[in-house]
């Protein structure tokens, strides 16, 4: 087997990159997965910021804000 240059497999990774984005444009997720990844972008980006934010604490905002607008 012929091994890879770099330009080849970079080739390869964007045909494959391509692929996931078309799968990823039919993708129709649930309610729950999309408040899963709500939270879960909320604490990476704050926690970068401030490494005293915790999972728990997005938790506990985010239901604190699902029963207000209710």
């Amino acid at each position: 087997m012929v091994p890879l240059n770099g330009l080849d497999y970079i080739g390869i990774m964007t045909e494959a990159l391509k692929k996931l984005i078309e799968a990823a444009k039919s993708a129709n997720p649930s309610p729950e997965h999309r408040e899963e990844q709500r939270r879960s972008f909320v604490y990476g980006n704050t926690h970068f910021e401030n490494a005293l934010i915790t999972r728990e604490m997005v938790d506990r905002e985010a239901e604190k804000l699902a029963k207000e607008e209710k």
